[in-house]
């Protein structure tokens, strides 16, 4: 029998409808089931899971490779329990089901902005203008989610098997059409729509060795042969390549691995550090060591290498012995602060710029960081592609000052 997955906007009575549905069919309720196996395999709280599905950043948030993770894990687990029939789950988490897997059931639970509004107040005793900011905010919440996983908005019809429209369709009814949906000739459990299942383990297990390792790349995987996409722009794509190859072909049950690209795959009319002599030498300085490690393998797919450390007395220790063109610099952090670092590396070597970014910023900091030399002052969290403007921008004042330096020196030979 089929697997069920309902996503419903706020207030059109989703889980009453999870709830009638469940009973008629007889189907089991997974979504608890789903958290509490993930918190407990993966040793992580159903708090910080939930959160991962609705959560809200920039693509270069210090929370997302965590995320990643998150989600990741979750889909291992729900590969794992859709090996079984007759299931229901309820909430953003359907999304993690493939489509592959033709005998599931995405429904869409959803009501016109007035009906939702009208039940929001009567929930809630809000007033129609707060309500309306609830309900807009909760769609907001699920536009970050379906984004982050399709490209698409929440309630696009192409994401889901049929739409129930509830300021027309009462509970029961809503529930009965699911009924009639499950006993269809088209949602029983086949041969092949079985082996789909078993399929969508491996790519689970594949996907999520490969955010482990740093990744988040699409993964399909068909009797043993997995598919990797690459959907996003990166300089070294053969090296990529060569890394994604290598971490799935040692994955039990793993026959042949090839990677392709995917649609979003657009190569930059023009690459801001083409124009630029050598690549520069960059240091990253954050005590936030999940986060400085991301952004640095961020970089490294714009081909820029760092160097990375963990607090002020190790980024002044490096800066000694291997002066960076660029240090990328956190202020909060133990021991000796990021301003004490800045103005010690601008006092000592003034040829280095320097980037605050912080997450912790205020007027008052940005204007001694200004008077201290900093190059830039930008908070967390910032775009990688706008990060890596600034950097390009901070190498070539770098270049200029040290070219008018030797020219000065060559004329004084002179």
């Amino acid at each position: 029998m089929a697997i069920v997955a309902i996503i419903s906007g706020s207030f059109c009575h989703g889980d009453d409808v999870a709830d009638l549905a469940a009973e008629q069919t007889g189907y089991s309720r997974i979504e608890e089931k789903l958290l509490e196996e993930t918190s407990r395999r993966y040793d992580t709280s159903r708090e910080k899971l939930r959160k991962s599905m609705t959560e809200t950043g920039s693509f270069f948030d210090k929370y997302r490779r965590l995320r990643e993770k998150n989600i990741a894990r979750l889909k291992n687990v729900l590969a794992d329990l859709i090996q079984s029939d007759n299931l229901l789950l309820s909430g953003p988490a359907g999304h993690l089901l493939p489509r592959t897997v033709s005998h599931t059931l995405k429904v869409c639970v959803i009501a016109n902005i007035d009906y939702r509004i009208e039940q929001c107040m009567k929930s809630t005793g809000l007033a129609e203008k707060e309500a309306r900011k609830t309900v807009q905010r909760d769609d907001e919440e699920l536009l970050e989610w379906t984004k982050f996983l399709f490209n698409k908005p929440p309630f696009d019809e192409t994401l889901y098997d049929i739409v129930i429209p509830m300021h027309d369709t009462s509970v029961d009814d809503a529930a009965e059409i699911i009924r009639r949906h499950v006993q269809s000739d088209q949602l029983q459990t086949t041969g092949r729509s079985r082996k789909a299942a078993g399929d969508f383990v491996l790519a689970s297990n594949v996907n999520l060795a490969l955010v482990e390792a740093g990744y988040d790349h699409e993964v399909a995987a068909y009797d043993g042969q997995v598919t990797i996409t690459i959907d996003s722009y990166v300089d070294r794509l053969k090296h990529l390549q060569q890394e994604l190859a290598g971490i799935a072909s040692k994955m039990p049950g793993v026959s042949e691995v090839k990677t392709k690209i995917g649609p979003n795959y657009k190569v930059p009319a023009v690459n801001p550090w083409s124009n630029l002599e050598g690549p520069p030498k960059i240091l990253l300085v954050d005590d936030e060591k999940e986060f400085v490690h991301t952004l640095s393998e961020r970089l490294e797919t714009r081909n820029l290498e760092s160097s990375v450390v963990y607090d002020g007395e190790q980024a002044l220790e490096f800066v000694n012995k291997d002066e960076p063109d660029v240090m990328v610099l956190d202020l909060m952090m133990p021991g000796i602060d990021g301003m004490e670092v800045l103005r010690r590396v601008k006092s000592e070597h003034p040829y280095v710029e320097v980037i605050i970014l912080t997450g912790h910023g205020s007027d008052k900091e940005r204007s001694l960081a200004d008077e201290l030399g900093a190059f830039a002052y930008l908070n967390k969290p910032v775009g990688i592609d706008d990060l890596a403007r600034v950097m390009k921008d901070a190498y070539q004042k770098v270049n200029r000052a040290k070219a008018a330096m030797q020219r000065r020196e060559e004329s004084g030979n002179d």
